[in-house]
């Protein structure tokens, strides 16, 4: 937090606030705390900032600095102050002046949980708003999700068409109020309305929490219409209902998310830390990866894995419907399998009709989707999944030297896919969209960039993309620089993975010397033309180079071999043994495999290096481990199945095992050769080893692997170290890792406030292309 300094000469201070200042009540705290102190002078916007003007006693000004930095509203963020003596005559008292129109705005404030006041008083029966469902004031509620344009202010956002009543028109008016300018305000009497509806358009808006409890405990899937978009529950421990709800989603094995009604309801399944409880009870209110532990509920969930996503009530609708019910619900996106969430009432009952059995629908339009944020807590803090609601679009503060950088607008890439935008130290990475491939998340994804640009009122100088030629994203950023007159660099995607690293880590990236990256991925465009996703680097900002990587091995189908294991099981034991590699098979069932199965086609594809690129993919590693213990061998329901179905037959075996042996060899690069480990691991398969050790074993040969390689290509001198790309959301793989480089001298570097997967991508290619267009 910064220091304000309040040695000025003068009478007074003039005190600039940057940070998320604006929308969140800290002019009516700043209102509040000045005249409880008998201070005078003033507070207003401008433009971006929060202007404060204040004079009184010495004594007083310095009270007054401490309590604005230790006591903000909820969901304020300083970033920076700025103090000046003022010497001219007070005015009488203190007041909150008329915003003065300027600079775009710096902080669009995410969608926040129900803060502990509006839950206390939607569950008092002699308050007005008791069991009103869109409850919230200034440190709670809507944000992101209801707004349409700059200023935020009420008719920028889709409550617009609520005309406030005189009651809560008083509230909105008054700077002794938490709900003073809380954009969404509403009660009863004029805001939004909430209905059942049946599949025949039928609205029943008498007792709906308790008809749709009623429809949830009877083995019903209803579709609810969320904060950022329409989600779809069923009762969590009726496996029926659940099956049912996978076989009309054509979900199959990709685990459901969870809501319970409290802290305690978790417990009762979950092994919850004080620090997940924090992160649970938090603003974000996002899902939590949690250890199971307790009660059980249906396989069919999260089937084999270790770990139940849970999250709280994020909103009074779901903290009024939650209190009804006796078990956790199911609380997935309400969309069509790979389609986009769907957040409009007409949208929801063409194309959720299908999957559910009635609808929980109010009036207040969502403007933007906004999904669940998924986050997960290791012994250093918490991990980023997805960032989404109640993350996004906070800014990303960067290091000092990108105060004068030139704007860039980074595109992101095509899975995962988000954008950043680039002003000077604040990187705006926004909430998480999608896989380009689907055209709707597409249309979705140039939408919310469109309406980013608008809200920031920004005018890109550098727009940075991918390398991938193909990428949808890449083509619309050459769009945009065209139409926008902006200069377009483009990020090669493991340094992009690396420089998002760099930029959240502010001390270690203002030291000189360039940081070493071991970045593990599905697959990104290397310079070479090749497929890379394996990767020890060493760079900055400004440039890398390629020390060593996973030896290199085809991918027969191409974009096949990321959804079919097999295929990569084939390719990796064909680059290891040879024409003979059906010699080495372990047993009658894994000849089977293959007989029944195109191989020879694949063996002829490899051979003559038709559609079968070479690639360095740790991704495709885990898919052909994973393939080899028969734990996912035809197709992958989900991108990562194979590599999480492998890290949780993994987990119980860790702390017992040691890792196969793999080889380094120095040739232009440094290569980490496999050959060893596939023989060691088909021998243990011929000795009847369980599944889970070898999956121990082979996540614990890959650290071995990655550390001595890392030793090897900085001769044995540790410095600093990013760890990035998907793979790293393996959890046995990150923390062990980490532990190794720990005790060997280095310091790690690790993603903290962006995914470690393409969803922090675009902070890397923003951070890369300023440097570089600065130099």
């Amino acid at each position: 937090m910064t220091e304000l300094q309040t040695s000025m000469p003068g009478i007074g201070h003039s005190i600039r606030v940057s940070g998320l200042v604006q929308g969140v009540g800290l002019r009516p705290f700043v209102w509040r705390l000045a005249s409880r102190l008998g201070l005078k002078g003033s507070v207003l916007n401008d433009g971006s900032d929060v202007l404060i003007e204040v004079f009184g006693s010495e004594a007083n000004l310095k009270q007054f600095s401490s309590l604005l930095l230790e006591d903000l509203p909820p969901l304020a963020r300083i970033d920076a102050v700025s103090v000046s003596a003022k010497t001219c005559n007070p005015p009488a008292g203190f007041t909150i002046a008329a915003s003065v129109d300027g600079s775009a705005p710096t902080g669009v404030v995410p969608d926040a949980a129900t803060c502990p006041q509006c839950l206390k008083e939607i569950f008092d029966p002699a308050n007005r708003r008791f069991g009103y469902p869109f409850t919230n004031c200034t440190h709670c509620g809507p944000r992101l999700s209801i707004l349409r344009q700059i200023p935020y202010d009420r008719p920028s956002t889709s409550m617009a068409v609520f005309d406030m009543c005189r009651r809560c028109r008083t509230e909105y008016e008054d700077p002794d109020d938490r709900r003073f300018h809380a954009q969404p305000n509403a009660c009863p009497d004029c805001g939004p309305r909430l209905w059942f509806e049946d599949l025949k358009g039928n609205r029943d808006g008498q007792d709906v929490f308790a008809k749709v409890a009623r429809r949830l405990k009877q083995g019903d899937i209803v579709a609810i219409k969320g904060l950022g978009g329409f989600q779809i529950a069923c009762d969590a421990g009726n496996s029926e209902a659940i099956k049912r709800l996978r076989l009309r989603k054509n979900r199959p094995r990709k685990p459901f998310a969870l809501m319970a009604r409290d802290i305690a309801q978790v417990r009762q399944y979950c092994r919850v830390s004080e620090s997940e409880e924090y992160m649970l009870a938090g603003p974000e209110a996002p899902i939590v990866l949690l250890e199971k532990e307790g009660a059980s509920l249906p396989n069919e969930i999260a089937f084999e894995q270790p770990r139940l996503g849970m999250m709280l009530p994020n909103t009074p609708l779901h903290h009024l419907l939650m209190t009804q019910l006796d078990v956790p619900i199911v609380l997935t996106s309400g969309n069509l399998s790979n389609n986009p969430q769907e957040i409009s009432n007409h949208g929801a009952t063409q194309r959720l009709g299908a999957l559910v059995d009635g609808f929980l629908m109010h009036d207040r339009e969502i403007v933007n989707r906004v999904d669940d944020s998924v986050l997960q807590w290791e012994k250093r803090g918490p991990v980023v999944i997805r960032r989404a609601r109640g993350l996004a679009p906070s800014p990303i503060r960067l290091p000092d030297s990108f105060a004068n950088a030139p704007k860039v607008l980074a595109m992101g890439g095509e899975l995962k896919a988000a954008f950043c935008l680039l002003n000077g130290r604040n990187a705006v990475l926004s909430q998480h969209i999608g896989d380009l491939e689907n055209a709707a998340t597409f249309k979705d994804y140039r939408k919310a960039l469109r309406l980013y640009l608008e809200l920031y009122q920004f005018k890109p100088d550098i727009i940075a993309v991918d390398q991938h030629p193909q990428y949808r994203s890449t083509e619309f950023g050459r769009e945009l620089a065209d139409e926008l007159g902006a200069e377009l660099v483009k990020v090669q995607h493991h340094h992009a993975h690396l420089c998002a690293v760099l930029a959240e880590c502010q001390a270690a990236t203002e030291q000189c010397r360039p940081a070493y990256g071991i970045i593990l991925d599905g697959l990104g465009w290397g310079l070479d033309g090749t497929v890379w996703g394996g990767e020890i680097l060493q760079g900055d900002f400004a440039s890398f180079q390629r020390l060593g990587h996973l030896q290199a091995v085809p991918m027969p189908g191409g974009a096949s071999a990321s959804v079919e294991p097999w295929r990569n099981l084939q390719a990796h034991l064909r680059n290891c043994f040879g024409v003979s590699w059906r010699e080495v098979l372990a047993d009658p069932v894994s000849v089977d495999l293959f007989s029944s199965r195109r191989s020879a086609l694949l063996d002829t594809m490899m051979e003559k290096g038709v559609n079968a690129p070479v690639s360095t993919s740790a991704g495709r590693l885990f898919d052909a481990v994973a393939a080899a213990l028969d734990l996912c061998v035809d197709r992958q329901s989900f991108e990562g199945e194979a590599a999480m179905l492998l890290e949780a037959a993994a987990a119980p075996y860790v702390p017992d095992e040691a890792g196969y042996k793999v080889f380094l060899e120095q040739k232009a690069l440094l290569e980490i050769g496999m050959k060893p480990l596939w023989e060691q691991l088909l021998q243990d398969k011929r000795n009847l080893v369980a599944d889970g050790r070898i999956a121990a074993r082979f996540h614990l040969g890959l650290i071995d692997a990655l550390e001595s390689g890392l030793a090897a290509v900085s001769g044995s001198t540790p410095g600093h170290v990013v760890l990035s790309g998907g793979v790293f959301q393996n959890r046995i793989l990150r923390e062990g890792l980490r532990d190794r480089l720990e005790q060997a001298g280095w310091t790690l570097l690790f993603s903290k406030q962006a995914p470690c997967n393409d969803g922090g991508l675009a902070l890397g290619q923003a951070v890369a292309a300023a440097v570089t267009r600065a130099h």
